[in-house]
């Protein structure tokens, strides 16, 4: 293994057998795993081998953080940072990505699946349904972060797409109301609750009822909402891709 890089690693929504096969043998070969503790299981840094230093992120700053990746890399040990989810996500990769860069350090990206993904998985839904919705928005609530304004909740709601909210649980009555003003109240939104975790809590609800189910259970993190005309979909929907009278290159259409 060549010195001075570093392994970025998406490890998927919490179960370890939904990560990848590239994320598993990256953390089957750290030397240095440095990890995200409060949200990734530790049933997956556990997986890295013995002898491999470990490394909680929970009460570090960036900076400090930064400082022993930076540190390990330069020995020539093979470092894996270690996300929860998906490293396109809400993962401050590209903050850690700037600073690696302007250490002269090689950095490699491994994806990961993320929640959304696991939890339409769960309810055996496709948010993708012909003729109801083509497309899925990846947002959040503002909160202390806040969104460019072109991203506000009431832009994006006004699509009526798929629409999968991270980061909102603490904002629910204000997100519910913002909804409702675009999507009727019986629209079905899946709550998931550490999803693919063995305490998993996964339900539908209607979008009138998503505050009030929210703090009923008192669901403040590792949250997500998706809320989707498609979780209520048609039986009869049909792809035209697998239709006999659709033409592509693989299939003639229906003479």
């Amino acid at each position: 293994m060549s010195s001075g890089k570093v392994w970025i690693v998406g490890a998927g929504p919490g179960a370890p057998d939904l990560m990848t096969l590239r994320a598993l043998r990256a953390v089957e070969t750290a030397e240095v795993l440095v990890w995200t503790d409060s949200l990734v299981n530790p049933q997956i840094a556990a997986l890295a081998p013995e002898g491999c230093e470990r490394l909680r992120t929970s009460t570090l700053t960036l900076e400090e953080l930064m400082a022993v990746i930076i540190d390990r890399a330069r020995a020539g040990r093979k470092v894996v940072r270690l996300h929860d989810g998906d490293t396109a996500l809400y993962s401050a990769l590209n903050e850690q990505l700037c600073r690696l860069v302007d250490a002269g350090i090689a950095v490699e990206v491994v994806p990961g699946l993320s929640a959304y993904q696991a939890t339409a998985a769960s309810l055996s839904s496709e948010l993708t349904i012909p003729g109801l919705v083509q497309t899925i928005v990846i947002s959040r609530a503002g909160g202390r972060t806040g969104v460019p304004e072109r991203e506000s909740l009431a832009n994006l709601a006004s699509l009526g797409a798929s629409l999968c909210l991270y980061l909102s649980a603490r904002h629910v009555e204000e997100v519910q109301a913002e909804l409702l003003r675009h999507y009727p109240a019986d629209t079905p939104v899946a709550i998931g609750y550490r999803v693919s975790w063995p305490d998993q809590w996964l339900s539908v609800v209607p979008l009138s009822s998503m505050a009030a189910v929210s703090q009923e259970r008192q669901l403040i993190r590792t949250t997500l909402y998706i809320v989707s005309p498609a979780l209520a979909a048609p039986g009869e929907a049909r792809s035209k891709l697998y239709s006999a009278s659709h033409h592509h290159l693989f299939r003639g259409g229906a003479t």
